[in-house]
């Protein structure tokens, strides 16, 4: 805290919300460090400066600063832009400032909220009610399919046994080769059977995997997944797709199930290289990796001091917009022949961690941002 700095606000770094305190005049006197991570400028720099040169537009900020210093309003609100550092952002944050003036001294309180953050906990919310609610319809779907599937699978098998060791009986316009090739296609019936029994029993088994509890066993390096995902995506695809890395090396580890985390990466990463066979195709595919850690972050209803946050981003198509509102939920695929499942099993995985998946699109730009809480 800078010298001259009011006393006792400390408290103001333990909130998510923007918070700084400062002169009549504008002067900043203190600001938290959620003001300080969103404007990406240090504390020493805003507490040297003035409120006012903070926004896009000053004159909302000025015009509340008078109307305080002549005690027309107690407490003035606006909303406005917040300026953030060229290499922060490209554009300017959207916030909602509200401005109070303290009892019994002649600074102010400012707080900011970012306007999309209410709709983004929001959309959070209802996203996590929903998974939870598919998750149980599925489990219980599943369920019931697999009791009559093995019984399926079973009287098949039995078929196939009956036919490979009994002969038929003859009849009078049937010969020995006849019999044989009928005895043949039955057994082959059968064996259709049976596989495409064995192949709703995968897609089942896909459908309850997400109620597998993460197993923490050890120490994840999310770099480690990163480039076994990495691996994977560069054999399948050669040529024509050129991955990026943007890696924060000092992110700590934390406890986790690596498999888990591989598959939820993989999952969205072969969701991307799916949309972006055109570009792929013409050699100009782009996908980036890129860690860094969030700082004072809600997810859900509670408040991390430090989370990871891993973004995969493409350039390819974007998400069709009859499926946005309902990328994650199962069996919901934007592609033909596709199972709909790679999405909810990365969402579902992740939420095993405490953490969720945030998502945003446009043509030539498609975002996933994984967001884990860190110790």
């Amino acid at each position: 805290m800078s010298a001259g700095a009011p006393a006792g606000f400390e408290a103001f770094d333990q909130l998510a919300t923007m918070v700084a305190v400062a002169r009549l005049d504008g002067h900043c006197l203190y600001a938290n460090s959620a003001l300080e991570d969103a404007a990406a400028v240090s504390r020493s720099a805003l507490q040297r400066g003035n409120a006012v040169d903070w926004f896009v537009d000053a004159q909302a900020m000025r015009e509340a600063l008078q109307a305080l210093r002549r005690d027309e309003v107690g407490t003035a609100r606006f909303d406005a832009q917040l300026k953030r550092a060229p290499l922060a952002a490209s554009e300017a944050l959207p916030v909602r400032v509200s401005v109070s003036q303290m009892h019994g001294a002649a600074r102010v309180l400012l707080e900011l909220v970012e306007i999309e953050q209410q709709t983004r906990q929001d959309r959070e919310e209802r996203t996590l009610g929903l998974v939870q609610a598919n998750k149980e319809l599925l489990r219980n779907l599943a369920h019931e399919v697999k009791n009559p599937l093995g019984g399926i699978r079973g009287a098949a098998q039995l078929l196939q046994m009956e036919l490979a060791g009994r002969e038929p009986a003859a009849t009078p316009r049937a010969g020995a080769r006849g019999r044989k090739r009928a005895a043949g296609d039955l057994a082959e019936y059968a064996q259709v059977i049976i596989h495409e029994a064995d192949r709703l029993q995968a897609l089942v088994d896909r459908l309850l995997a997400p109620h597998r509890t993460a197993q923490l066993v050890g120490d994840v390096n999310i770099h480690e997944v990163c480039e076994r995902v990495r691996l994977l995506i560069v054999s399948q695809f050669p040529r024509g797709l050129t991955v990026l890395r943007d890696y924060d090396t000092s992110i700590p580890e934390f406890r986790g199930d690596r498999e888990q985390l591989i598959q939820a990466v993989l999952n969205i990463v072969r969701n991307a290289t799916e949309a972006m066979q055109p570009q792929i195709a013409a050699g100009s595919a782009r996908l980036l990796l890129r860690t860094r850690i969030a700082r004072q972050h809600t997810i859900g209803k509670q408040r991390h001091r430090l989370a990871l946050e891993l973004l995969v981003q493409d350039n390819g198509p974007g998400v069709p917009q009859a499926i946005r509102d309902c990328i994650f939920h199962p069996l919901v695929s934007g592609r033909e022949g596709g199972t709909g499942l790679g999405l909810t099993l990365a969402q579902s995985f992740v939420q095993q961690h405490h953490g969720t998946i945030e998502y945003d699109s446009a043509p030539g730009r498609t975002h996933f941002k994984i967001l884990i809480p860190l110790p």
